[in-house]
């Protein structure tokens, strides 16, 4: 019987557009489960995949302190991320989750425009807010 060799998967090596960047850190935002480190190595294989040099020129970063911190292997400083995702041509959005709604979130906490009317500073509406939300655990 003849033996299969078989070869380590590179995703680095099958992300070639910025469509296909892009797609690739969604889904691992969406199976991260909250892991920074797992966010942290999937930027590292689109860095590589880029090429962890132009990367590095672009992020003012050296390619070694580039490559600590997209391993996975460690957490890395927000600001070294946004540097990475800014170099890849990426942008970070906020949406809700799935499993939440403004609707829902609003309702939950009884907060009405009325009453978000009234609390017209910011720094009102944060201590409402913060009320709100903390009184309801």
């Amino acid at each position: 019987m003849k033996k299969t060799k078989t070869t380590r998967f590179d995703v680095a090596e099958h992300l070639r557009t910025p469509e296909e960047l892009a797609a690739y850190l969604e889904a691992c935002f969406e199976e991260s489960n909250g892991d920074a480190a797992f966010i942290a190595k999937a930027l590292g294989e689109i860095a590589r995949a880029k090429g962890m040099t132009q990367v590095a020129k672009d992020t003012g970063l050296s390619r070694e302190s580039l490559y600590k911190a997209l391993s996975g292997e460690r957490t890395s400083g927000f600001d070294s991320i946004l540097k990475v995702v800014h170099a890849l041509g990426l942008e970070l959005h906020a949406h809700l989750s799935k499993t939440d709604t403004l609707s829902t979130h609003f309702n939950r906490h009884s907060l009405t425009l009325r009453n978000l009317r009234r609390s017209c500073k910011k720094e009102d509406l944060i201590t409402h807010l913060d009320h709100r939300y903390r009184g309801s655990n």
